[in-house]
């Protein structure tokens, strides 16, 4: 049963990843948490790839150039069973905050775009992957499967989480929505690649996405982002036309209501911080009062959708099949008759 008289304070970070840092993006991923918490906040997001940080160097020349960052990124990746983890699981707990986090999570020899849910006692209510990574992305991590694309009850009611351009694909949004979500995460890295020759990456388009994903859904959203400063600069620009294809700054974290409000007065492109909101899931319903795409304003007869939220495994074991029965002797004729 869904609670629609839950009132609680949410946080949404925008800030830059400790680059290529896995004990560095720990530490800082405690310091907001901490900070957010101390605000009164119950919940805090992180951007996409938040530790280590989002790999822009994709984005910025050949493939041999690039390959200087592969070992290290995935050095510096999140293993989910590993003390890392454990550390934000529990800071979780004694910071009394739930925590979304962001991260490349490292399984074996490949990478991932992951996120987790955890609950302010350190649960971990939900892991998943990026269902597809995008474009050049393809080149550093793997698909997510069915399972991934998941709602799940929290202390804040149902609670969901997707990456970046997730939220350009109509059907992994209507499968979200079919799931009655409250409380989305919308997490992103930094809108300054490309600033002023790929509109489509741009903050004006990847805003109005998370904007928009609010209105469909009838959900209140928290989208957190990255930012570029000098570190990530001294790091993967190294000529001046790397510069001004990944410009500084392009932070636009924001939070949305369920019917499309922004809820936070948004920081300039270039500031660390967090924003913060004032949720009350009774707007959900005036929202959905008027539009609700997979209740009263559906159409089933007209248009489904064909969901498979099952796991798919990359190795299945089969059971040991049972000792085949020996052939028994042939009765002896002894000639009579």
């Amino acid at each position: 049963m869904s609670d629609y008289t839950k009132t609680f304070t949410a946080a949404a970070v925008q800030a830059e990843p400790v680059w290529l840092d896995l004990d560095g993006g720990v530490e800082k991923t405690i310091a907001f948490a901490a900070e957010a918490a101390g605000n009164g906040a119950e919940i805090i997001a992180f951007p996409e790839t938040w530790i280590p940080g989002y790999p822009w160097w994709i984005w910025l020349d050949s493939v041999a150039w690039q390959s200087q960052f592969v070992v290290p990124y995935a050095q510096n990746s999140l293993e989910l069973d590993s003390a890392h983890f454990e550390r934000i699981r529990q800071a979780a707990a004694e910071l009394k905050i739930a925590i979304a986090l962001g991260y490349s999570e490292r399984v074996g020899g490949s990478l991932y775009i992951g996120q987790a849910l955890i609950s302010s006692s350190g649960e971990v209510l939900k892991t998943r992957r990026k269902l597809k990574p995008t474009h050049v992305e393809r080149s550093v991590f793997g698909d997510g499967d069915g399972s991934d694309i998941a709602v799940v009850d929290s202390e804040f009611g149902r609670l969901g989480a997707l990456c970046c351009a997730e939220h350009i694909q109509p059907l992994t949004k209507y499968a979200m929505f079919s799931q009655h979500e409250q409380l989305h995460i919308a997490a992103w890295p930094s809108f300054s690649v490309y600033e002023g020759a790929a509109y489509l990456l741009g903050p004006e388009v990847n805003t109005a996405a998370s904007q928009q994903y609010a209105v469909e859904g009838q959900v209140f959203v928290l989208a957190p982002t990255g930012l570029i400063g000098q570190s990530a600069h001294d790091l993967f620009a190294d000529t001046d036309m790397k510069r001004d294809l990944l410009k500084l700054g392009g932070g636009h974290a924001r939070i949305y209501g369920p019917d499309g409000r922004s809820l936070a007065t948004p920081l300039a492109p270039t500031e660390e911080g967090i924003l913060y909101a004032d949720i009350n899931y009774g707007e959900i319903l005036a929202a959905k009062n008027a539009y609700d795409p997979v209740g009263h304003y559906s159409r089933p007869d007209v248009l489904q959708l064909l969901f498979n939220p099952t796991a798919n495994p990359r190795v299945l074991r089969a059971a040991p099949e049972a000792e085949p029965s020996l052939p028994q002797p042939a009765e002896q004729f002894d000639g009579a008759l």
